[in-house]
């Protein structure tokens, strides 16, 4: 009891010491709760019937007290702390490859040229079923970071390849993730570069990236942040200076606790506050990218591109706890410059809120352009605004869209990067394929019709109505077969992007959205045509 009574006047302290302003209204309530759940916790470990482990009981009420606010408020582990430091950094010691861990087996999504991974001889495809000593089926934990260790070790892999069984032994070493995997000169001298995460090195990136554009003659520019998931926060002011004056400002957040209350303004001299510039975002740019192509945006430095971006207006900061885990806790949101903040979802006791577009508020950019808050950043020019339907992302999911293309490829000995070019019999195999793995795509109609069937049964009704739900199973399956024509073009973009990455790593597939993709082609009309680019931005007609 002791120990317990300890446990409550340290936290009590702390809460005092952090600040007793802020929390002088619920502090009494704060001491009483925290005994009451303290008391609870011992009663149970104590006295429950059969054995309690007490870790995993405090892990489920931590994260059943986390569910009921925003899904970016996390409690972690030593372990997913040091996964966070890697993907702040880009940088870790281990093979270079991405996985995805499955019960019996890690199967090898992408590798890293250059990397230990790749020198080693590993494929795309590959099923790691043992690590060391280790069968993947027999870890409980997440087998992928057995992959990881000190520089120079060695790792001995057992891996399923085309149904036969290797063993390759690689040494581990120091992998670098790029934060800019590709920048390239295009026609009309437009320089090109991908940005797809905000690392420590994103700004130092794209400056060298841009600089050398220059070098070979770039009098325009395309950012790429499509598919760009964010990072850190400094970094995205970081890169927003690149082209903005010094002094300016970037983002601010907001938060019911003062200190959090803070704005972020440029800090260097701009690299080149003039070349004619547009930025790419889609659905999947979010955080960081939101904050540069908003900034950019509400300061009409840039014209943005795509469709509407993810809408994450949360800042997170890490609070250290006990025993080396932390809490990631939402502090604050950010607002563009104009003042909007661009947080899609309001989460109200763990449940997603989206702002309807009538609730949206209008503000207005350096040139008095009307922008909108409530829903991610809106383009100035949308182009492909499809978003992929739930019948790819079930097959997605399933990860038939890869295996497909590593089977094909593997078929295909003799295919070369140069020489791959989709065609209608890869469509046709592509059916194929995913009728002999039995694909049933479940839509929500499927589930209800199915619930309809058991709770039919269950009054005795089934038998007079079934005939009526066969009909209707069956119409429906009708329309799902429709989906695989309705999908052929999406379907097309996904397995080539997987072959060329088997073929020749990611840059082959970024070098593959410069040749076909529709919205560098509007990005490159755009900063051709310099008075409607003019326009876009409101400036005046001279």
């Amino acid at each position: 009891m002791k120990n317990i009574k300890l446990v409550i006047l340290t936290t009590l302290v702390a809460i005092t010491s952090y600040g007793f302003t802020t929390f002088k209204n619920d502090f009494f309530e704060i001491a009483k709760q925290i005994e009451i759940f303290t008391n609870l916790y011992k009663e149970i470990n104590m006295n429950y019937v059969d054995e309690v482990n007490p870790a995993a009981l405090m892990d489920k009420a931590i994260e059943a007290m986390l569910s009921d606010l925003d899904p970016y408020t996390v409690y972690w582990n030593e372990q997913e702390i040091q996964n966070a430091r890697i993907q702040n950094s880009g940088t870790y010691t281990g093979i270079g490859a991405e996985v995805i861990s499955t019960p019996e087996a890690i199967l090898i999504n992408n590798i890293l040229k250059d990397s230990p991974a790749d020198k080693a001889g590993l494929k795309l495809g590959d099923e790691i079923i043992k690590i060391g000593n280790i069968r993947v089926r027999d870890y409980n934990e997440d087998a992928g970071e057995l992959l990881k260790g000190a520089t120079d070790t060695e790792v001995i892999l057992e891996l399923n390849r085309n149904s036969t069984v290797k063993t390759l032994i690689l040494k581990r070493g120091i992998v670098k993730e790029k934060a800019v995997p590709f920048y390239k000169l295009l026609e009309n001298n437009t320089g090109y570069i991908v940005l797809s995460q905000f690392t420590r090195s994103a700004s130092s990136e794209v400056i060298e990236a841009f600089q050398k554009l220059k070098a070979e003659g770039a009098t325009q520019l395309i950012l790429d942040l499509r598919n760009n998931p964010g990072g850190l926060l400094s970094e995205a002011v970081n890169v927003s200076n690149v082209f903005i004056e010094k002094g300016t400002t970037i983002t601010f957040t907001k938060s019911a606790i003062e200190k959090y209350n803070q704005t972020y303004a440029t800090q260097n001299k701009a690299l080149d506050t003039e070349i004619p510039l547009t930025v790419l975002i889609n659905e999947n740019s979010a955080s960081a990218s939101e904050i540069v192509a908003g900034s950019l945006q509400d300061l009409d430095r840039a014209v943005v591109i795509g469709s509407r971006s993810f809408g994450k207006g949360l800042v997170q900061r890490p609070k250290k706890l006990n025993y080396g885990t932390q809490a990631k806790i939402t502090i604050s949101r950010y607002y563009t410059p104009s003042g909007r903040c661009i947080q899609a979802l309001d989460y109200r006791d763990g449940e997603s809120i989206r702002k309807e577009k009538k609730e949206y508020t209008e503000f207005k950019t350096k040139n008095q352009r009307s922008v909108y808050d409530g829903g991610g950043i809106k383009p100035d020019l949308e182009v492909n605004v499809e978003k992929e339907s739930k019948w790819v992302k079930a097959l997605k999911k399933e990860n038939l869209i890869f295996d497909f293309s590593v089977n094909y490829v593997s078929e295909n000995t003799d295919l070369k990067l140069e020489d791959f070019k989709f065609n209608s019999a890869i469509v046709d195999d592509f059916r194929k394929f995913i009728n002999d793995k039995n694909f049933r795509f479940k839509t929500e109609t499927d589930k209800k019709i199915e619930e309809l069937k058991e709770i039919a049964a269950s009054e005795d009704y089934l038998k007079s109505i079934q005939s009526s739900l066969s009909g209707l199973q069956k119409e429906l399956d009708e329309e799902k077969k429709e989906a695989f024509q309705e999908e052929t073009q999406t379907l097309k973009r996904l397995i080539t992007e997987n072959i060329l990455r088997i073929l020749g790593y990611d840059e082959a597939v970024y070098t593959y959205y410069t040749e076909e993709g529709e919205v560098i082609d509007s990005a490159i009309a755009i900063l051709n045509n310099e008075s409607g680019y003019r326009e876009i931005l409101g400036y005046k007609k001279n």
